[in-house]
């Protein structure tokens, strides 16, 4: 029989990001590919020995009631470790019962589209944008709005232009921190602008914040949730790219109006996010230093940065552009317009080298010369050799 999917199924003109979506994720499995392709953490950051420790003290602690069913909204303990210690060091005087706790944050992208999107709603974002959020609000039909960037991330006075023209914008969304794909980063002006504009146009902002933590250098910046006086600004957060991404263990800050929103969505769909993982995160904030692991984490990924950043400057034809993130994961390469991306990865696929093409970003599309590359995940010899490999493709390019 003819299946008789839901029109959410269908992907229209996103076809090219859901086939990119299912080529990251393939890629990061290919043992014999250098892939710049997932923006995975390195395992050699996890805490395996800790993590050792921290699963018997559960179990020992907890025993059954840490193989049982739990509160949706999460584990007390968690909650009040998620408030108290990584949410004020954004700036936010959090209330811990105004955290859920969720599958990892891609859960709560998909959670936000669900309470709040309805089939013509217009969703504001950075472009280039997340192509995991841009998946995760499609299926609710919204219509994207997209606003341009400079050096400096999102560009206000355009914002506020894309606002004018679309009075159906339910909320803006933004990586603000080190974003995915560009690794740039809204400075603190932009961020009490944006407050301002959507105090004034009466829209939500949904702030998705993975790689804050994550800097290499400078000074960290307050969240633009740290801004908001009137309950207009949606926090996601997650211990995926600070800890270990395997537990799953991501949160939503919101009102309390909000979150029991959310808190219905996840009753039908999970019920709660997994007892064990919750409390293993909880004891090893209490028996270990978390900030004192991630400096680690910071450590290995400030030099993988700076020597695919060298070895960039080495290999790439100079008309490449590329930014220099301070933190995060990833590098944004722009290529001449008249290079396709996805042309130039068929080539360095056949040299087993991998990246993500920048059109998977673009939530309208249209956008051809760009691509990502990640630096965490990939090996140092690996890191150099790849880019020179990716060079040598740019150049023939460039000649043929």
């Amino acid at each position: 029989m003819k299946e008789k999917f839901a029109e959410r199924m269908e992907m229209g003109d996103s076809k090219e990001i859901d086939e990119c979506m299912a080529h990251i994720m393939k890629l990061t499995t290919m043992k014999d590919v250098i892939s710049f392709a997932g923006g995975l953490p390195n395992k050699e950051v996890f805490p395996i020995e800790e993590m050792k420790q921290v699963s018997k003290k559960v179990l020992e602690v907890y025993g059954g009631l840490a193989l049982q069913y739990s509160a949706t909204e999460g584990e007390k303990e968690l909650k009040e470790a998620i408030a108290n210690q990584i949410m004020k060091a954004s700036g936010i005087e959090a209330d811990p019962d105004c955290v859920m706790v969720t599958c990892g944050s891609q859960q709560a992208l998909e959670f936000s589209g669900r309470v709040f999107l309805n089939p013509g709603d217009v969703v504001i974002c950075e472009n280039p944008s997340y192509v995991g959020a841009i998946t995760a609000f499609k299926s609710y039909k919204p219509s994207f709005a997209e606003v341009k960037m400079d050096d400096d991330g999102m560009m206000m006075d355009d914002l506020e232009r894309v606002l004018k023209e679309n009075p159906n914008t339910k909320f803006i969304y933004t990586v603000p921190d080190f974003q995915n794909p560009t690794g740039k980063t809204l400075p603190l002006d932009r961020r009490k602008k944006m407050i301002e504009l959507a105090d004034k146009y009466d829209v939500l902002i949904l702030e998705d914040n993975p790689y804050g933590n994550l800097r290499f250098e400078g000074e960290g910046l307050p969240a633009i949730k740290s801004f908001d006086k009137n309950d207009r600004v949606i926090f996601l957060g997650t211990f995926s790219k600070i800890f270990c991404p395997g537990l799953r263990i991501g949160w939503v800050y919101a009102d309390k109006q909000a979150l029991s929103q959310y808190s219905l969505v996840k009753q039908s769909v999970d019920l709660q996010t997994n007892t064990m993982a919750q409390k293993e995160v909880a004891m090893y904030m209490k028996m270990f230093d978390l900030k004192a692991n991630i400096e680690k984490i910071i450590d290995v990924y400030r030099r993988k940065r700076n020597l695919m950043l060298k070895a960039i400057e080495e290999n790439f034809p100079k008309d490449c552009n590329f930014t220099k993130p301070n933190g995060g994961l990833f590098i944004w390469v722009t290529l001449p317009e008249y290079m396709d991306a996805s042309k130039v990865l068929e080539k360095a696929m056949e040299k087993k080298v991998g990246f993500v093409p920048g059109i998977a970003f673009y939530a309208n599309g249209g956008v051809r010369n760009n691509f990502r590359l990640n630096f965490s995940n990939t090996g140092d010899d690996e890191i150099l050799t790849g880019i020179e490999i990716l060079g040598k493709v740019l150049k023939d390019y460039e000649i043929n």
